[in-house]
């Protein structure tokens, strides 16, 4: 296992991260116009859950599925990956098999890890993150925001309201 907590801290807050899954979506839209679409979405969880929805709504898809796969524990330190839980038959199966017709989403792809675990089982779904960094970037197909490798993204579900002291303060993050 290693600590990979980024010395760059972005925190993305609500409005910020329902704006970038919409972007996502409206990226997704092209793409669908020019592969006839999507059929189902995947959902890497915990963090595909909240884009998915957004996705879903946004492109009209019904058909939504899980795959549990954990990499980070205690929210710093990234170890072996463990598929918790695969997808199902029906969705993989949509279009022949294989991932075809069906769209993977997480909310970031960091290291792209996950991201291979996810297309070796998958390996003709269109995966897309609203974030990605740049060892990740090849894994996914769609993405709307690239962050650097260092930087620690803070998700709206794992923060609360807290005072932060000023940056002259000597605390950059």
């Amino acid at each position: 296992m290693s600590d990979v907590r980024a010395e760059k801290a972005f925190p993305v807050y609500w409005e910020q991260f329902h704006r970038d899954a919409r972007a996502l979506a409206w990226r997704l839209a092209g793409e669908a116009r020019g592969s006839g679409g999507f059929d189902a979405i995947v959902c890497v969880t915990r963090g595909g859950l909240v884009p998915a929805a957004i996705v879903a709504r946004e492109l009209d898809i019904r058909l939504i599925e899980t795959i549990c796969v954990a990499s980070y524990h205690d929210y710093k330190t990234q170890g072996e990956l463990d598929v918790l839980k695969g997808v199902c038959d029906r969705v993989a199966n949509v279009r022949g098999g294989e991932g075809a017709g069906v769209l993977v989403i997480d909310d970031l792809v960091d290291t792209g890890s996950t991201a291979r675990v996810v297309r070796a089982l998958l390996p003709k779904a269109h995966v897309a993150a609203v974030y990605a960094k740049p060892r990740g970037r090849p894994m996914v197909d769609t993405f709307v925001t690239e962050v650097s490798q260092d930087t620690w993204i803070y998700f709206p579900w794992d923060m609360g309201l807290s005072f932060q002291p000023p940056i002259r303060d000597g605390s950059a993050g």
